[in-house]
């Protein structure tokens, strides 16, 4: 958990001398408990003292890298139970599982599928990050060679899965140097796999039956590899969410055998219910998710999910403010302004594009908030849409002045005529209507 102010002071010199820019060392530990200014701005703590508080202020959940390169997947390192204390820092990563039992087009056929699974919502792309192959054939040659073909065929970076840690060191091998995340289900095993994670340079996941055997089983894999990532061993909606959250609270409270990212399986038969646990084990701390669910229209409710819950809560998710040109536009292209809400904004392009008539859309700044909220809080007025309409130089790329405001705020028309000089035409109050306004009620001259 992170530090409060007196107990950074009480690492502090206490010696006030002004060099770090606060006036006093207390002041200087206060901004320092709320991330405002690093230790390093301090001249004189001691050595002791700069341990003492790196070691406490480390992050209780162990960071994790999976694969490499533009591949590459970081979790854990996360702080808070509750997103609105601060925020979550690492999306959960996706992973598709792939059996090794399958012949090799039937294997690449669903590695492919898996690669491809990304989609595009309010200008971010979300997408699957992992394939998780199954060593369900017992064959360590098979294996390794489903291991080459899913990571080669999907392009994402590979979960290799065997209760068998030499299994794992063939895979492994064959996926050299692309840092594969090792599974191993025996936790027989586990010791053994963990000198395989570490041959490899690969981090390990470990399972156990229950929280408890879960802490026994760390202190004797972490001295070997540190980058660990728990899996309870539960395996239905219910218990596997209490887990989840029990290792989350033990975790955050510096119980270190729990101090890793988490590991969930979907295993709902119904292809409904698997977007149900998948998108729970999402929302709740899992930092892996292995799951069946391969359609489109299951993986991106569940994609949408982890946006959101990992949106920073306190900084609205906003577009660039400026002039957009959507399709090939004219000088009679119309110009309708929404604000830089990421939500506002992309729907307004979106229905743009779906009614064919060319058209700019000005994103006026309104620091992030919607169409009301910007009304309501004085940020999208007469005032900033005139301003925002003069900086964006569209005055010199159509033929006339004509602007589209939302219906919403139909209120503001006379003062943007006054302020702009321009004629205000009054759009519809959603953005599902521009279609239709657009085709026939739109005219330039």
């Amino acid at each position: 958990m992170a530090l409060t102010g007196l107990e950074i002071y009480k690492q502090l010199p206490k010696t006030n001398c002004k060099e770090c820019g606060f006036p006093t060392c207390l002041a200087f530990a206060m901004k320092m408990a709320t991330k405002q200014v690093s230790l390093d701005k301090c001249p004189h703590v001691t050595d002791a003292g700069k341990a003492a508080l790196e070691s406490a202020a480390r992050p209780p959940i162990q960071l994790v890298t999976i694969g490499t390169e533009t591949k590459e997947i970081k979790i854990g390192n996360e702080t808070q139970l509750f997103r609105h204390e601060e925020k979550f820092h690492r999306e959960g990563a996706v992973a598709i599982r792939i059996s090794d039992t399958l012949d090799d087009d039937a294997l690449a056929a669903r590695a492919e599928a898996a690669g491809h699974l990304k989609f595009e919502r309010v200008g971010r792309e979300i997408k699957v990050n992992l394939v998780a192959v199954c060593n369900e054939s017992g064959d360590p040659a098979r294996f390794a060679a489903a291991a080459r073909l899913a990571a080669e065929k999907s392009g994402l970076a590979c979960v290799l899965i065997s209760e068998k840690a030499a299994n794992l060191g063939k895979a492994a091998d064959a996926l050299a140097g692309q840092r594969p995340l090792l599974y191993i289900s025996d936790p027989a095993e586990a010791e053994a796999a963990a000198k395989v994670a570490k041959d490899n340079s690969c981090p390990l996941a470990v399972r156990a039956d229950g929280l408890e055997a879960l802490a026994e089983l760390t202190p004797k894999v972490s001295p070997i590899v540190q980058e660990l990532v728990l899996d309870p061993g539960t395996r239905d909606l219910k218990s596997t969410l209490e887990a989840l959250t029990a290792i989350r609270r033990l975790s955050l409270k510096n119980f270190r055998p729990l101090g890793y990212p988490i590991m969930a399986f979907t295993t709902a038969e119904d292809p409904i219910q698997q977007v149900v646990e998948l998108s729970t084990f999402l929302a709740k701390y899992g930092g892996v998710v292995v799951t069946d669910a391969i359609e489109k229209w299951q993986l991106l409710p569940a994609l949408t999910t982890r946006q959101d819950i990992f949106i920073d809560p306190q900084k609205p998710v906003a577009v660039e403010p400026k002039l957009n040109a959507i399709g090939e536009v004219g000088e009679n292209a119309p110009v309708l302004v929404t604000t830089n809400f990421s939500l506002s904004y992309y729907s307004v392009e979106s229905e743009v594009e779906s009614s064919r008539v060319p058209a700019y859309v000005l994103a006026v700044d309104t620091e992030g908030t919607s169409v009301l909220t910007a009304w309501a809080s004085d940020k999208f007025n007469a005032e900033t849409i005139t301003q925002a309409l003069k900086k964006s130089g569209v005055e010199e790329k159509i033929g006339h002045r004509k602007l589209v405001i939302p219906g919403f705020v139909a209120v503001l028309s006379a003062g943007v005529e006054d302020e702009s000089g321009w004629s205000v035409l009054i759009g519809p109050k959603e953005a599902s209507g521009i279609p239709n306004f657009l085709k026939n009620q739109w005219q330039a001259s």
